[in-house]
């Protein structure tokens, strides 16, 4: 070798980043992620095609995110139990969020929004 330094790149998907966003909201008790209305065209048209190709992909619908350099912005809808707090429920499911996708994926949250879409009684 003359001294050649390699450089190694690791790429997380989008959708990687989006199932362990779902994942680590549905672990807050009394959590179901769930799109809201904007995003139900979009995922039907996903499903389908999947479907099409034969693909059984986790679940990411009800997550949305954008990078911002290095981080990732993500955006959760949640439908939560009408047992607790709705500020509370959504302050934890960032917690867990911007806790498990970086240990995950390796990928920074720059944010995390949750928008409470229903409650379910």
């Amino acid at each position: 070798m003359t001294g050649v330094l390699e450089t190694l790149e690791t790429v997380v998907a989008a959708p990687v980043v989006a199932a362990v966003a779902v994942h680590a909201a549905e672990r807050v008790p009394g959590v179901h992620v769930q799109p809201g209305v904007a995003a139900l065209v979009s995922s039907v048209v996903r499903s389908a095609r999947q479907h099409v190709k034969g693909l059984n992909p986790a679940p990411v619908e009800g997550v949305r995110l954008r990078y911002a350099g290095a981080a990732v912005l993500l955006e959760v809808d949640v439908v939560i139990s009408g047992d607790d707090q709705a500020a509370a429920v959504a302050r934890a499911v960032q917690r867990s969020v911007r806790a498990a996708v970086p240990e995950l994926t390796g990928v920074e949250v720059g944010s995390v929004l949750v928008t409470v879409v229903d409650v379910a009684c």
